[in-house]
């Protein structure tokens, strides 16, 4: 068993002990989507697979606050930020702004890109090194900036 999903049982069990039935239901929910991708492809997850999980999960919350809070359901907004810090006790620390710029740059240096053409290659080369430590969706907005 992977050393996240060893974890996030143990953070299960503790909080099944403290009784605390909103951070259950989170992690039983994190838990929940990676048992249902080892079951439909048959394999065990391993730590990469299972950041990029929890961080599929993340962007899911921003979008919903985002959503939530143009619709003016502050409550519901709130029930998400709170999954989304939950999530967050899982994945790496987050790089800063400062972090991901010098990535970039390295990236690109490395690939050549000198249009939007290469972003794909870009992406493709930074991905692994920001997953579940970054925001992909900025990430990528920052590159189209450089590119430019």
């Amino acid at each position: 068993m992977s050393d996240l999903k060893s974890q996030l049982k143990d953070a299960q069990k503790a909080a099944m002990r403290a009784k605390d039935k909103a951070r259950l239901t989170v992690i039983r929910g994190m838990l929940a989507a990676i048992k249902r991708i080892e079951v439909d492809e048959r394999i065990e997850l391993d730590d990469a697979r299972i950041l990029s999980v929890l961080d599929k999960m993340l962007k899911q919350r921003r979008d919903s606050i985002s959503q939530f809070e143009a619709a003016g359901r502050n409550d519901l907004a709130d029930q998400e930020k709170y999954e989304m810090g939950v999530v967050q006790e899982f994945l790496p620390a987050q790089l800063t702004s400062a972090e991901i710029d010098a990535l970039i740059a390295a990236a690109i240096a490395a690939t050549g890109a000198n249009s939007m053409q290469d972003m794909g290659k870009v992406m493709g080369q930074l991905k692994p090194q920001l997953q579940g430590r970054a925001d992909l969706g900025k990430v990528s907005a920052q590159i189209k900036a450089s590119l430019n």
